[in-house]
């Protein structure tokens, strides 16, 4: 339904196919996201660092397909997105670097191949290993955040800078993005992340809600 209605209300569409939905997370809260962008008809793709997330949904059917290879989701992406074909695809890897791969794509071929995207990693639980830092791998943030919790909360607030300048770049050019509900545009706020409402309070942030502004 969240997927739906973000589709009517932003993109004034009933019929998604063809249409792409970028997000991450497919652990416990987060793992219908990719059965929900297959029920919703579009493009789904799902990024996950922790591989056991990944074969768990894969494994139970809610996800279609997965990939470690930036090259090839995009080339599925395209493929899915011309053709209309539903698809949930887990990308195994940062969601920052899928992103980030993203704004290249549109600053190299003038395509935006992103129509709506959100996230759910855990990020009301940031540095305690519910949100990962884009520059490190999986296993390395796990020793880093029990070696050093210190370093790894900075890593894990400059990833979220990161994280956000590459959606404000594709929202600037059509995309809408949503938070769902996990802290992510008031972890990045606080990381001093270009979140803020243009005219707006300090509460008010650039993206809506998906409680207020899709469910509501």
């Amino acid at each position: 339904l969240t997927v739906l209605n973000a589709g009517r209300r932003y993109l004034k569409a009933e019929d998604l196919s063809g249409k792409v939905f970028v997000t991450s997370g497919l652990g416990g809260m987060s793992g219908a996201q990719a059965k929900a962008a297959v029920i919703a008809g579009c493009v789904g793709i799902i990024a996950e660092v922790d591989e056991a997330a990944l074969l768990k949904r894969h494994k139970q059917g809610w996800l279609m397909e997965i990939s470690n290879n930036l090259d090839h989701c995009i080339a599925r992406l395209r493929e899915a997105r011309k053709n209309k074909i539903a698809l949930s695809l887990g990308y195994h890897g940062n969601v920052v670097d899928l992103w980030e791969r993203l704004v290249h794509e549109l600053d190299t071929t003038g395509e935006l191949l992103v129509d709506l995207g959100s996230d759910q990693t855990s990020c009301h639980n940031p540095f305690s290993g519910g949100y990962y830092p884009v520059q490190l791998g999986f296993e390395e943030g796990k020793q880093l955040l029990s070696s050093n919790p210190g370093k790894f909360r900075v890593l894990v607030q400059e990833s979220l800078k990161r994280h956000v300048a590459a959606i404000n770049k594709l929202a600037d050019k059509g995309m809408f993005f949503w938070d769902y509900g996990n802290a992510f545009l008031l972890e990045a706020q606080r990381a001093g992340a270009d979140v803020a409402k243009k005219g707006g309070d300090k509460t008010e942030f650039r993206y809506p809600s998906y409680v207020q502004h899709i469910m509501g």
